[in-house]
């Protein structure tokens, strides 16, 4: 959901010293189109994906692993060119968007959000930082039971930040600020309106001035809250079994929708037209793997940003149990993992009703990744990109174990 950037990437990845087998890195494998193209349909056939595409690019080429559709009872195979909610990845433009007034003087990232925002619960004493940190200690709406239960009822509900805001607000923060970490869409949804506040534009706007014109990410948008509920074509539908919340709110499935949906006795749900506008800076983009690959790239790479900040941006990770500091890392609006020795990639997931993605550069060995389905949960409640990733990377590194 876009309550999590990626569920299983904490498995533990390691990369054993092996015999490099392509000229490229050590690390890296002679890549194998038709190995991962089986892979793939393996993988989405064992989870009852009904779409899914994986995109790879390194030095040895770049290659697009597609099966199934983008709508059940239809044949529309999806392609990196197919648009889809990108859910939290989202949340990497909001980051790099923050960054980027920064780096202009509109703001700086040790102000506190009240200089922003109004009516935030400890407003002097978190800072634009620790919002982008996941470290602010706020209650996470989107974790409020009656808000997936008004996305149920009213699914077409057109949403401002503010009525996001304002249910995180009637709960207590969970920890004082800067004291631990903790993945929430209510510091995304109020770092959206510090830009806005700082630039005097809207989100919208920024986000096609400053990030998705100069890359060239022609596929690329944050709709309009009243266009939300709508992706433009050529695009994919999304699914997922049951209700908002198991998505939203982390609630397990029950047994007998398990059972049901292994057997394939239970249809998922078509979420396509539910209003993403909830999401917002936290998560409401849309875009298609093609784009996300090189914006991926780009923003890692050194594309984004001046020197400096890319430095600062790229140093920002920090690991989100202290009592594992060579584990999972989470900086300014990117995740961050060493693989083993010889591979570590920046990263995101995105997760909401429809679909599951996840982006990722590694920049020591210049492979970039994207993958995504239209299904968010599999009958197991693995969210279903993220679930795909182990075997994917084993396509791609040399002694990779699980």
């Amino acid at each position: 959901m876009i309550a999590h950037a990626v569920r299983v990437v904490a498995t533990a990845l390691v990369l054993a010293g092996c015999t490099a087998t392509s000229t490229t890195s050590p690390a890296l494998k002679t890549i194998d189109p038709a190995g991962l193209q089986a892979t793939v349909a393996k993988l989405a056939g064992q989870m009852r994906v009904p779409g899914a595409v994986v995109v790879l690019r390194t030095p040895q080429g770049n290659v697009t692993a597609a099966v199934g559709t983008t709508e059940l009872d239809a044949e529309n195979p999806p392609t990196a060119g197919t648009r889809f909610r990108i859910a939290s990845n989202t949340k990497t433009m909001t980051a790099a968007l923050i960054m980027l007034l920064a780096q202009d003087g509109k703001l700086r990232l040790t102000d506190p959000v009240a200089d922003y925002v109004p009516n935030v619960p400890n407003a002097n004493d978190i800072s634009i930082a620790q919002l982008l940190e996941m470290r602010s200690g706020l209650y996470n709406y989107t974790a409020d039971p009656g808000f997936a239960a008004t996305l149920d009822a009213q699914p077409a509900k057109v949403w401002t930040p503010q009525e996001g805001l304002e249910i995180a607000f009637r709960h207590p923060p969970e920890f004082a600020p800067g004291a631990s970490y903790e993945y929430n869409n209510t510091n995304f949804t109020l770092l959206g309106l510090v830009a806005e506040k700082a630039d005097g534009r809207p989100l919208a706007d920024q986000f096609q001035d400053r990030l998705f014109g100069p890359l060239s990410l022609r596929q690329t948008s944050l709709p309009a809250a009243a266009d939300a509920g709508a992706i433009p074509a050529p695009f994919s539908h999304g699914y997922m079994y049951g209700a908002t919340r198991y998505a939203l709110a982390d609630d397990p499935y029950p047994a007998d929708l398990r059972a049901a949906a292994r057997s394939g006795a239970l249809r998922p749900m078509d979420y396509t037209r539910q209003n993403s506008s909830y999401a917002t800076a936290a998560g409401g983009a849309i875009s298609t793997a093609d784009d996300l690959a090189t914006w991926i790239h780009a923003l890692v790479s050194g594309r984004v940003f001046n020197a400096d900040v890319q430095k600062q941006w790229l140093a920002s990770p920090q690991a989100e149990d202290p009592a594992d500091p060579d584990g999972k890392k989470y900086g300014y609006g990117i995740s961050y993992q060493r693989f083993g020795p010889h591979a570590a990639m920046y990263y995101h997931g995105g997760e909401l009703p429809g679909f599951n993605s996840f982006i990722g550069h590694d920049p020591e060995n210049d492979v970039t990744l994207v993958i995504w389905t239209n299904l968010t949960l599999d009958a197991d409640g693995r969210t279903t990109a993220n679930a795909m990733l182990p075997a994917i990377l084993d396509e791609i590194y040399t002694g990779l174990s699980i």
